[in-house]
């Protein structure tokens, strides 16, 4: 995005902690914990537990694959933390900190990140995070319907930008200071 000032427009993306995080309160703390730290903005986040068709539909685009039934089944058993991550690049920053899909691979090549640090297999890796753009969009509208992508970044994001920005750990989400 281009620069405005100094500071860069700040971009959005989705960040979900899947059912097995969740499920251990030590490794959902870690993950979030590893967001406030990475400098990220929580702009919102909610807990939620999706019925099959929910899995269903978020995955359409997989139907077919091998892995399909297994990845519904798995994100329809439990609840999961979803996030509207802000930050310059939210979406490649969120992305090299979970690490590579297959938990194998992360362990092996980029052991500190938080697939290589807590996912058990490809389908229980911890996390998913949006990985352009244009998927962010769709994948926040998803999760969060009530948040309107487009007002945010014409309302919220220059004041998050430029604002004095607090995190409030009641709500575990970030807001701005208004005087």
């Amino acid at each position: 995005m281009p620069p405005v000032g100094s500071v860069r427009i700040l971009q959005l993306t989705l960040a979900v902690i899947k059912p097995d995080a969740v499920a251990h309160p030590v490794i959902f703390k870690a993950v979030h914990e590893k967001i406030l730290n990475n400098k990220f903005l929580i702009v919102r986040n909610k807990e939620l537990s999706w019925r099959r068709e929910d899995s269903q539909n978020f995955y359409r685009e997989h139907s077919g694959r091998f892995f399909y039934q297994r990845l519904v089944e798995f994100m329809s058993s439990g609840p999961m933390r979803a996030y509207v991550l802000a930050h310059e690049d939210a979406i490649q920053l969120w992305r090299s900190l979970m690490g590579p899909t297959k938990v194998f691979r992360a362990r092996s090549t980029e052991p500190e990140s938080i697939r290589g640090m807590y996912g058990l297999t490809d389908t229980r890796n911890t996390t998913h995070g949006s990985d352009s753009p244009e998927s962010a969009n769709r994948e926040i509208t998803f999760f969060f319907p009530e948040f309107s992508v487009s007002h945010w970044y014409l309302q919220e994001e220059p004041q998050f930008r430029m604002g004095t920005v607090f995190y409030d750990s009641e709500k575990q989400i970030h807001t701005v200071h208004r005087d």
